[in-house]
């Protein structure tokens, strides 16, 4: 039995006990291989005086409710009110929205990520919750590889290649010598897995490679992509990795170095591509000295790795980054063209993945368990959007919007639930999203802490925490399973999700279809059960549900044999064909090409972004700006405590930028600067570094959004949040994803006093209670007959 309760994040594992003073004793997991630091501030979070310990109604809403969207989200005070009056006002809203408007103007958003647990997962106890009620529209793909998961069915048959399981670490020690990565293998991603980190293993994998000799190569313009100094760095020019993998592609064409005969017994296409390679788009073909120019590095460096991955067992990574921006898709599609030229595709630790240093699980070789998982219910709407395209929905701009061979068409949102998500962190251009957000008559949010997204809200309900409550941690990368106990009790009137919906299904008359009789103690145990019954099938004995908790933890097997992506296709492709129209890997796809879609053909294409450095809009923002994973914190979890905090300067998010690039500026390391384009601007501190291009800079995610004007889209953000900078427009037609990647800036010295930092305090309340008398309408609905809601007059 552990000595002490065990927890777990998305971070790592650990135990704990709390302490009087509201903070806790942490001690990583005994097992953790290499425990992250993030572990540090969770205690300073819990109690932080950012978390959301009441209901709040924000105060011009709740004087003019009735249906009519009032001014002010973001700037309004909030007004304090018991459960019972905030869970009333939600039941009521969603009501009067069922019934004068329909299901398909509510939106049930969220994107996850608040908690590692797999009951208490605050997007999937939202979407049970609105489907029980009669639906709602959807988010469908993420942001991480949102162009990557709709392209790769079409190409590879499915996306397996992104969720798993992938070519492990081990087959890569065993088969491997050359590791060539798109876009590096940045240990800050190696802290982070969905549904949990029990340990650490991925850097110590990464030292065994290099320790036996193998070579890494980043590709990338950060040189700290990779953190072994052994590594070789090509600094590529951003956005033009689909240019360098073409020109890869034709040196092994012309140099005879490609494996003809795996095209033709395992690809579809190939014959067309390989045209598309000689002929070029009407300039030439795409050679190596083509791309010279367009990636910036020399043509014979290029043709020397090409031939250098011909003669070496070489695996090719793509970073999930790749694909998150402008024409996305390609990069990855080439990618598999180059893999797939050199013919090493299902070879023991060759071929290529796709997200090795984007998670802590990516290649981990263990036994794949399926994780426990809260039933959603059928939403009969079956309506969706991208989820890189909210901000067009809240529009009301998706009125015939091309996507994956479809046309869609929603109404506006009338209604927005968000639980246990943060837009204003992940979407781009928060401008345009605050424009978008103004639009809904109500937004409802769940949440632990005062991020910008409850601040923009209407209805907001204070959420537990992980160490708040019992639940299960594990994720199919992982080796653990998690027994996460409740280390300490919520602070003021903080609620779990599915307590917060269990009353609100109470009053809506839909408790029992919500709940099936179950309170959350009973779930977590019908979940583990079910999943142990899973492995029983799969071979893999796990102990009872009394026996686990005792414990704390179930360790998985690890993988019987070194697993390779493709083995048994390349072995039998006729026997164990892929999902594709043709059963092989499409390097052409008709389905694709008869979409229509200029930005996004039918086979991997070099089609130039729009905003890159050698683009006409760099003559007025000339450096290309990198938003990337935070090393401090998880997205904008952790930003006002521990690392984070102390990674400021001057309480601003720091920007990295090289030498010379500041130094023609006239800006040094320590000061406070204004980054800025036509889309928005925000403060920042610099630090430097010269192992990145010059033209380059780079800016971590997740520090909350702070505007000068709260409220008011286009005014400056004094925090350093990047999305004030990105543009909003998709991937492609394909799979509407997003590209915040492609990004151009200008930086310039803030002269000014530098403005206090406001986001990390509570907002303001008003003064004294408001009164709360329904509006009109609920009150003469209620004289012609008993409210729905179970409300009482």
């Amino acid at each position: 039995m552990p000595l002490l309760p065990i927890s777990s994040t998305h971070w790592g594992t650990f135990e704990a006990t709390a302490r009087s003073d509201g903070g806790l004793d942490i001690t990583p997991f005994a097992r953790d291989a290499a425990p992250s630091e993030l572990l540090d501030g969770l205690s300073q979070y819990r109690t932080h005086a950012a978390r959301i310990l009441r209901p709040a109604v924000r105060k011009g809403w709740l004087e003019g409710r009735a249906g009519i969207p009032a001014p002010g989200r973001g700037a309004d005070p909030f007004v304090e009110v018991d459960w019972d009056t905030a869970l009333d006002l939600v039941a009521r809203e969603l009501e009067r929205v069922r019934r004068t408007r329909g299901n398909d103007h509510i939106f049930a958003g969220s994107y996850g990520w608040s908690s590692a647990g797999r009951f208490h997962h605050a997007k999937t106890q939202l979407k049970r919750f609105i489907n029980a009620i009669g639906g709602g529209v959807e988010q469908r793909n993420n942001y991480s590889f949102g162009a990557g998961m709709v392209l790769l069915p079409h190409v590879l048959g499915s996306n397996e290649m992104l969720y798993g399981p992938v070519t492990g670490w081990d087959a890569i020690l065993e088969g491997c010598d050359l590791f060539v990565s798109f876009g590096g293998l940045p240990s800050r991603n190696g802290q982070i897995e969905s549904g949990g980190v029990g340990s650490h293993v991925q850097g110590g994998y990464r030292k065994a490679f290099v320790a036996r000799g193998g070579r890494i190569v980043n590709i990338s313009p950060l040189g700290s992509d990779v953190d072994d100094t052994r590594s070789e760095w090509l600094a590529v020019r951003p956005g033009t990795d689909t240019a360098l993998m073409l020109a890869l592609c034709h040196t092994l064409l012309s140099e005879d170095l490609a494996d003809h005969a795996f095209l033709a017994r395992c690809t579809t296409g190939a014959e067309v591509f390989l045209d598309y390679l000689r002929q070029g788009n009407g300039g030439g073909p795409f050679d190596a000295d083509w791309a010279a120019r367009i990636c910036d590095l020399p043509a014979g460096t290029i043709r020397a790795l090409a031939r250098r991955m011909a003669a070496s067992r070489c695996f090719i990574n793509l970073n999930w980054s790749l694909q998150r921006a402008e024409f996305g898709e390609q990069c990855f599609w080439a990618g598999i063209a180059l893999a797939a030229l050199l013919g090493q595709i299902g070879l023991r630790g060759r071929g290529l993945g796709f997200g090795f240093g984007s998670m802590a699980g990516s290649g981990n070789p263990v036994a794949r368990l399926s994780s426990p998982a809260m039933p959603v219910l059928d939403n009969p709407l079956n309506r969706y959007i991208p989820v890189a395209r909210v901000t067009d929905y809240l529009l009301g701009e998706v009125t015939d919007m091309a996507y994956d061979g479809q046309r869609l068409t929603l109404p506006a949102p009338t209604l927005v639930y968000w639980a246990g998500g943060n837009p204003f962190h992940h979407h781009q251009d928060i401008n345009r999203l605050l424009e978008g957000w103004a639009r809904p008559e109500t937004i409802i949010v769940h949440d632990h802490v005062w991020t910008a997204t409850a601040r923009h809200a209407d209805i907001v309900l204070p959420a537990t925490m992980g160490v708040e409550r019992d639940d299960i941690a594990t994720s199919s990368n992982d080796r653990y399973v998690i027994a996460m106990r409740k280390v300490a009790e919520p602070p003021g009137q903080a609620r779990d999700d599915y307590a917060i919906f269990a009353d609100l299904a109470a009053r809506l008359g839909v408790a029992e279809t919500y709940t099936e009789g179950r309170d959350a103690a009973a779930w977590i145990a019908h979940l583990y059960d079910e999943t142990r019954t899973k492995a029983a099938r799969r071979g893999v004995e796990m102990p009872d549900f009394a026996a686990w908790r005792d414990k704390g933890f179930f360790e998985k097997p690890l993988s019987a044999t070194p697993f390779t992506s493709f083995e048994a296709f390349r072995a039998d492709p006729e026997g164990a064909p892929l999902a594709t129209p043709s059963g092989r890997i499409e390097l052409y796809s008709q389905a694709i090409a008869d979409f229509g879609y200029p930005d996004c053909p039918g086979h991997p294409s070099w089609l130039p972004p729009r905003e890159g450095l050698t683009a006409p809009r760099a003559r007025r923002f000339p450096l290309h700006l990198l938003s990337t994973q935070p090393k401090h914190r998880l997205h904008g979890q952790l930003d006002p405590v521990g690392g984070s905090k102390a990674s400021k300067i001057r309480g601003r998010e720091p920007l990295v930028m090289h030498p010379e690039a500041a130094a023609a500026r006239g800006v040094k390391a320590g000061d406070v600067v204004r980054v800025w384009n036509d889309r928005g601007a925000c403060l920042a501190g610099v630090t430097l570094n010269a192992a990145m291009r010059a033209d380059v800079v780079q800016m971590a995610t997740g520090a909350w959004y702070d505007p000068l004007l709260p409220g008011q889209p286009g005014c400056l953000d004094l925090h350093g949040n990047p999305n004030v900078l990105t543009h909003d427009r998709p991937t492609s037609a394909l799979s509407q994803g997003p590209a915040a990647q492609s990004c151009l800036v200008e930086v310039e010295p803030w002269r000014s006093q530098v403005p206090p930092i406001r986001v990390h305090d509570a907002p303001a309340f008003a003064v004294g209670r408001v009164k709360t008398k329904p509006p009109a309408e609920t009150r003469a609905k209620r004289a012609a007959s008993p409210d729905p809601t179970g409300d009482q007059p």
